[in-house]
């Protein structure tokens, strides 16, 4: 089991960034175009600053959001310049599915941080891993929880990309689109460096430890509880 798996929250809204930048076991954030919007962003741009003026020193990935080369690489470059705790997260293949191999091959030599979102299977790292050089650093993020939501098993595929980017100091296997809190003791006996989060599955992760009479008498109680102010009888 890999021991240092770092815990990154993923999430967009302001005020819960405050409270997870508090909490020594977030050691990042990540965020995408579809938390931006839930969070009520207008500005990308004036929020990612909001953002980065709360998280300063931990990583943090904000997305691009065009779906061409030219629009991608243009608004990279401009998210690079933002903060030097910025990754700037691109997908593995844009919406036609073509691969996004050109632009993270010259972002990763310009020397800008990649967080390279939407992979699914060891196939696509493979391709990243032959885009990239050594030295600059990547994350790769591969989504388990929605490869198991069409019942495809995601950890084969997570195990062949954490044993592949072995040979790339600079590389860091993601465990992306967590389920439940026990993704995390899975994401760490892959091998991931890092799992994200959401919140509520952050304060799950933070009590873990309970026996199993203790799950058994809270359960029961919540039961009794339930049946009782319900009024039920039989």
């Amino acid at each position: 089991m890999y021991k240092n798996t770092k815990i990154f929250c993923d999430i967009a809204e302001l005020n819960t960034i405050k409270k997870f930048n508090k909490k020594n076991i977030v050691k990042g954030f990540t965020t995408n175009p579809s938390l931006m919007k839930k969070a009520g962003a207008k500005d990308y741009k004036n929020y990612s600053k909001k953002i980065l003026n709360i998280c300063k020193n931990k990583p943090i990935s904000l997305e691009v959001f065009a779906d061409d080369y030219k629009g991608m690489k243009k608004q990279a470059l401009k998210i690079n310049t933002w903060g030097k705790n910025v990754y700037v997260k691109i997908p593995v293949s844009n919406s036609r599915g073509l691969f996004m191999g050109k632009i993270i091959k010259e972002l990763n030599a310009d020397k800008v941080k990649l967080n390279i979102t939407a992979v699914y299977n060891f196939q696509q790292t493979k391709k990243i891993l032959n885009s990239i050089n050594k030295k600059t650093k990547v994350i790769i993020s591969i989504f388990a929880g929605r490869a198991g939501d069409t019942g495809k098993d995601p950890i084969p595929e997570i195990k062949k990309s954490v044993m592949a980017a072995r040979k790339f100091k600079n590389v860091e296997i993601l465990w992306a689109s967590v389920r439940e809190p026990y993704n995390y003791i899975q994401a760490k006996q892959c091998g991931c460096q890092i799992i994200t989060v959401p919140p509520s599955i952050i304060e799950k992760i933070e009590k873990f430890g309970k026996s199993y009479k203790a799950l058994t008498n809270e359960t029961v109680k919540t039961f009794y509880k339930d049946a009782k102010s319900a009024g039920f009888k039989i």
